[in-house]
């Protein structure tokens, strides 16, 4: 008799099968609940899917583009057989699966694949490696001096790579360098300092820059469909200024006095950056031609609204038409196809679907009912309201480790709920867009965002020394929220 062996599965693989079937069961217990009052059978299946994608997204138990698809799968089963909303036909399979790919339809999701585009070019060139070097290499080698390097880097690599994953992951093997470059291993003080700064900076300038963060599009696509307009590239810096200036503050003060780096004689660092730099070579052309579209979409973004009529999508989707130009570009398709993180395009519709969904079988409004609606917050003025929103999405910030994953589940929500409060149109806009930042507040633990991880996967710092420097950023982060709430934000038009 002859048999075949077969390996046992690796326990992270039971691990995450079991979160998988968890995800699962739940969502069929959703479905086999009494449907609540005020909630419609699709609804119900739309607080399923919710419930289902959470541990999906918590565990982290499949990619995100398999949790996307598992996603619409289930979603289709779960609609088949109901209305879309009280009233209407019951949905064939087709009907339910359009439903789930209205996200892929969305300008959202073309913006965030153009943006992509525009980040492997830089890969492609190197030049956000010689931005970076560049930087590092000028502002001088001093604990203050290179924590203010490190967040400038971040900040130029902010304007023109939405993916935070991207941006971190070409600034990493500087800051390494630079370390190294002092004689110093990575896990010295310095190293845990520029490594915490790299990844806490990346997620102030995730909130920054409307075309810094996926999340950030994603909320704004919710926001357009619920309130019928939209804020200008240059409209989100001008409001996010402010706050994410005195974050960077924060962070600066917080990295000095709690990591307390020090280095020591700065004449062979400088040395040595100044080797790498040199590595680099003289600018290339296609560097150069890659320089002029950023430069141009950089102008573009921000006099969108004034100087001309294009919207933000338009004119990235433009600048990527050039760079994959033949002579003109820097690229062509085949190499960028390989490069372009296709999982995140795909969540990120997945996720649009999911919250387009949620509003309109009415489950965002009735979630929000349960339990904001609980808080009384009604009758609290705008300041107070958005400091309670902001701590309940830190709270919930702390499970999730994806803040594409929390938009597409929270945004919605806080939609719903400032649609009830009293207080215009404009207003309520206001108050979800400054949700919209606080969705990127990944700032305590390394499981909190994808680039807190990228940078604690290079051992130079523990968890607790991120905690604590992130605990002083988050709750300081709060209290400016609730301070410019209060003055500075009216006085903008923003509440």
């Amino acid at each position: 008799m002859s048999f075949t062996f077969i390996s046992p599965p690796e326990p992270e693989s039971n691990r995450k099968l079991a979160y998988l079937g968890l995800a699962v069961l739940l969502y069929v217990g959703v479905l086999l609940l009494p449907t609540p009052a005020g909630l419609t059978a699709s609804g119900q299946v739309a607080l399923g899917l919710l419930v289902l994608v959470i541990v999906l997204w918590i565990s982290e138990c499949v990619s995100p583009a398999n949790s996307a698809i598992v996603l619409t799968g289930a979603a289709v089963l779960g609609l088949m057989g109901h209305p879309l909303r009280a009233g209407g036909p019951a949905m064939s399979s087709t009907a339910a699966l359009t439903t789930m790919l209205t996200g892929f339809s969305s300008t959202a999701v073309l913006l965030v694949a153009a943006a992509l585009f525009l980040a492997v070019a830089l890969k492609l060139t190197g030049l956000d490696r010689r931005v970076a070097l560049l930087v590092m290499s000028k502002v001088g080698i001093s604990p203050s001096r290179l924590i203010l390097g490190a967040m400038l880097v971040g900040f130029v690599l902010a304007l023109f790579i939405p993916s935070a994953t991207a941006r971190v992951g070409a600034v990493i093997p500087i800051m390494v360098g630079v370390t190294a470059a002092l004689g110093l291993p990575v896990t010295s003080s310095l190293g845990a300092t520029l490594m915490i700064v790299t990844a806490s900076a990346c997620s102030i300038f995730n909130m920054a820059v409307k075309t810094g963060a996926a999340q950030n599009l994603i909320s704004l696509n919710f926001m357009e469909q619920a309130f019928g307009h939209t804020i200008s590239w240059g409209g989100w810096f001008v409001t996010a200024l402010p706050f994410t200036v005195a974050m960077c503050v924060v962070l600066y003060l917080a990295a000095i006095l709690v990591l307390r780096p020090e280095v020591p004689a700065k004449a062979e660092a400088e040395a040595r950056l100044a080797d790498e730099v040199a590595k680099l070579g003289p600018v290339t052309p296609a560097e150069r031609r890659l320089m002029v579209v950023a430069v141009l979409l950089l102008v573009m973004w921000s006099t969108e609204g004034t100087l001309h009529r294009f919207d933000t999508t338009t004119i990235t989707q433009l600048g990527i038409a050039l760079l994959l130009m033949p002579r003109i570009g820097v690229m062509h398709w085949s190499q960028a196809e390989k490069l372009v993180p296709w999982g995140t395009i795909i969540l990120f519709a997945a996720g649009i679907s999911l919250g387009t969904l949620m509003a309109t079988t009415g489950a965002a409004a009735w979630l929000a009912q349960v339990t904001l609606g609980q808080l009384g917050l009604g009758a609290l003025p705008v300041f107070m309201v958005v400091g309670a929103l902001s701590l309940f999405s830190i709270v919930l910030h702390l499970g999730f480790a994806s803040a594409t994953g929390l938009a597409s589940t929270l945004i919605p929500i806080m939609i719903a709920f400032a649609q009830t409060l009293p207080v215009g149109r404009e207003v309520a806009f206001g108050i979800v867009l400054i949700q919209s930042f606080v969705v990127s507040f990944g700032f305590i633990l390394p499981t909190n965002a994808p680039q807190n991880m990228l940078c604690y996967g290079t051992g130079a710092f523990s968890i607790a020394q991120f905690a604590k420097v992130g605990v002083i950023v988050t709750i300081a982060g709060w209290l400016l929220i609730m301070l410019l709430s209060a003055p500075l934000w009216p006085m903008m038009g923003v509440l």
